[in-house]
This record gives structure tokens, sequence and C-alpha cells, in this order.
């Protein structure tokens, strides 16, 4: 999804604008999570960027796009620019957190 959102709309309240427009987003992210996953991919990752326009727009983490929202909107702008493409993602596991390597210590 790569969107520019108005957040001023002549006629309707700046907070339940700024609201529709995380509405969209999250159903965005839910539905994208929800497609069926290609064989040896474990889940759907994403690259999101935010900004004032395609230009400015800085990257930033799926949990910290609608936090970069509000931040925006309470800095005054009139339109956001939303990006956000899906890859694979593929779970990597870390040898200090693995059960098994765990328990093989302890036996040694």
């Amino acid at each position: 999804m790569k969107k520019n959102f108005p957040l001023q709309i002549e006629g309707k309240n700046p907070a339940r604008v700024l609201e529709a427009v995380k509405h969209d987003i999250r159903k965005y992210f839910k539905r994208e999570r929800n497609r069926a996953l290609p064989k040896g991919v474990d889940f759907w990752d994403f690259d999101c960027k935010v900004g004032l326009t395609t230009e400015t727009a800085e990257a930033v983490k799926v949990s910290a796009v609608i936090e970069s929202l509000d931040a925006l909107a309470k800095e005054g702008a009139a339109s956001v620019y939303v990006e956000i493409l899906s890859k694979h993602g593929v779970r990597v596991i870390n040898p200090d957190n693995d059960p098994v390597i765990i328990e093989r210590l302890a036996e040694d």
C-alpha cells in the first residue's frame, strides 16, 4: 500500500479522520497477515515508511506506524504518506533461547 491520507477534511472532525486512517492501516495489516503463506515462509513481514510526502517518508517499524501518524497529526499536518510493503519472513532461532540447546548444555 502506497497512499496519501488527508488528515484535514472540510466539515469533518480531524480526530475522527485520524481514527479512520488508523483503522484503514490496521485493516490492511490484518488482511495481509491472513494471506496464505508460501512454502518455507514463517510469517508476513512489512517494510513501512511514514512521512509528509514520498520524499520525506522515513522507515519505521510496524509497531511505530500508528505512533508516527499521531506525531504528524499533532504537528498539524494536512496529509500524510504511508507506504507498507509486505515481504516474506523467516524465523531465526536464538541459540540462547532454544530449549533443545539449553537441555544439551545442561546434560554436559
